[in-house]
């Protein structure tokens, strides 16, 4: 009876919420911050978003999102993150490579009415980045309340370029969400019922932009939605960057989906269209079953499962309008044929490999295997747990599996990574550029390589699912990066020896030290699991048959319950 009040009083939001006329709302830009020394509060406030009662919010600096901070690369910041809420908070430099005490993750708490002081050199590339909080069980509830904001990232390589980069006249920041609101106004987090589009927190926003090249900085800072972003009449447009940088190149294109905290910078030509009017866009309709946007997911009984049944899910909807004014002086009319020289990742420094599946709880119903809760290799986060150490310096290929019905945008702290291949297939030329978020669809895998250099220590980093819900609900891990003597050479070394390597049939894992072994996983050189033992013992010798597979190289994973250890064999 519970459940059928609240899907009546579900249904009632949506239909008043979907038949409000808006009038349109100036597109707000937020605030900046520069020069080296930052301080910022996030405090409780209120917003008249809906006729009736005011919504109560978070914000940075204000009553909701927050300012835009600028960076310069090689600069000493000094931030000062104040908490005003009633509740404890942290701050994440999402897409900064910091070091883990300044990283702001889970561990970083901010008590009420206390302060968090970090200090770091700025190493990243010109990019778009953001901040958010991210304490366990309530990121979703303070980022969709309000509590973001940019990062823009400057240096001499894109200060070089011909690109617009007048903060708000050329240069546009542009943060969506989608909110769903309950009956008395107030943000709801759980599910995915929302019907109210926001940027820069405005709904039913305009914008005017001068008849020139354009930038814009989109981020999705929505808790599940993905965006399949374009312009009315399919208008192509350029995108030069991607979460952690410049592209080497500008991409045309007529569409670029974002997934929750996935950012994209695109050049928009409105050369010669003074007085004309186009509008921002999600063409969701183009997006699949299973990606949060897309069509609505079907229970068994073919009905559509209200916690995801949004009135926006596969349609084309308006997100923001472009009115089109007279020029700037001294405006961008054309859009560079190159940007920077990217460097990427060989695979012959490759160290270690690693497997990360995406996987439902045990014998989920229907509604938790559309809906969570969702775990990485089987396993629901724990904040003393850690689950993968990884040596200073590593180079490592890491592959995504999803075994569940729904796309999970992979986020991971510290690095920046280049995709090497979806489901076997290299990525379109607009995601081959740094990355620290990816979007993984249902059943498919993703590989990409990435370098864990310049930070160690015993505060973790975090990887998690940037669904916010399925973040707070347990679907995330952590990793340290350790520069200890034990972890310097062989990462094997004296606790393990294996042999014969190379092997024709069997190996022995020599325990000298009888460290517990949970589990040992075999794994080709293209990720595909091809054995996987419980052990559960100490033993100092343990065999393994290596059954009927093909001589090649292979990565033999050893779990621990403190960690993963890899090593290369050679099946002959």
């Amino acid at each position: 009876m519970k459940k059928t009040f609240k899907i009546i009083i579900a249904i009632a939001v949506f239909l008043l919420h979907s038949t409000t006329i808006y009038s349109q709302n100036q597109l707000i830009i937020p605030t900046t911050i520069t020069g080296g020394t930052y301080n910022i509060t996030l405090a409780e406030d209120s917003v008249q978003f809906l006729s009736g009662k005011r919504t109560h919010t978070n914000g940075y600096n204000g009553n909701y999102l927050g300012p835009t901070l600028i960076f310069e690369k090689g600069e000493i910041v000094k931030l000062k993150v104040t908490n005003k809420l009633e509740d404890s908070t942290t701050t994440h430099w999402h897409g900064l490579h910091i070091a883990p005490e300044n990283d702001g993750g889970p561990h970083s708490i901010i008590a009420p009415n206390s302060s968090w002081s970090p200090t770091f050199t700025v190493m990243d590339k010109a990019s778009t980045y953001w901040y958010h909080p991210h304490l366990h069980t309530k990121t979703g509830e303070q980022v969709m309340k309000g509590a973001a904001g940019l990062i823009i990232v400057r240096d001499n390589e894109e200060s070089a370029l011909a690109l617009p980069r007048k903060y708000g006249v050329d240069d546009f920041p542009i943060v969506v969400q989608t909110q769903q609101f309950d009956i008395q106004n107030q943000v709801v987090v759980d599910g995915m019922r929302d019907s109210i589009t926001m940027v820069n927190g405005v709904i039913d926003p305009f914008v005017d932009m001068p008849a020139q090249v354009v930038r814009m900085r989109i981020l999705n800072a929505d808790q599940e939605r993905n965006y399949n972003f374009g312009f009315t009449g399919s208008k192509t447009f350029s995108i030069i960057g991607s979460d952690g940088g410049l592209l080497s190149a500008p991409v045309n294109a007529t569409r670029v989906r974002l997934a929750p905290g996935e950012r994209a910078e695109i050049l928009l030509n409105l050369d010669g269209m003074n007085g004309q009017t186009i509008d921002l866009m999600s063409y969701a309709s183009e997006l699949k079953m299973g990606i949060q946007g897309g069509p609505t997911m079907k229970m068994p009984n073919g009905m559509p499962m209200m916690l995801m049944n949004s009135p926006l899910n596969g349609m084309n909807y308006n997100i923001l309008k472009i009115n089109i004014k007279p020029p700037t002086t001294n405006p961008v009319t054309s859009v560079p044929s190159s940007l920077v020289t990217v460097v990427k990742l060989k695979l012959t420094n490759v160290n270690t490999t690693r497997r990360i599946e995406f996987t439902p709880k045990a014998n989920p119903t229907p509604m938790e295997a559309m809906d969570g809760p969702f775990f990485f290799n089987g396993e629901s986060f724990k904040m003393n747990r850690v689950d993968q150490k990884i040596r200073l310096g590593n180079t490592e290929v890491w592959k995504l599996v999803n075994k569940t019905m729904v796309a999970h945008p992979f986020h991971i702290h510290d690095v920046q990574f280049f995709i090497l291949d979806i489901n076997g297939v290299p990525p379109t030329i607009d995601k081959q550029g740094r990355k620290d978020v990816v979007s993984v669809g249902p059943k498919d895998s993703i590989r990409f390589i990435t370098k864990f250099d310049d930070f160690y220590g015993t505060t973790p980093f975090m990887y998690h699912c940037h669904n916010l819900m399925h973040e707070d609900g347990g679907m995330m891990g952590q990793f340290i990066v350790d520069n200890s003597a034990s972890l310097r050479g062989d990462i094997l070394g004296s606790e393990f020896n294996i042999y014969p390597n190379p092997a024709l049939d069997q190996i022995t894992i020599g325990n000298t030290k009888n460290i517990e072994i949970n589990k040992i996983r075999l794994f080709s050189a293209v990720g595909e699991e091809v054995i996987s033992e419980d052990i559960n013992n100490s033993s100092s010798s343990i065999k393994l048959n290596l059954g009927k597979n093909k001589s090649g190289i292979y990565i033999l994973h050893i779990i621990t319950p403190n960690t993963s250890i890899t090593k290369n064999i050679i099946i002959e």
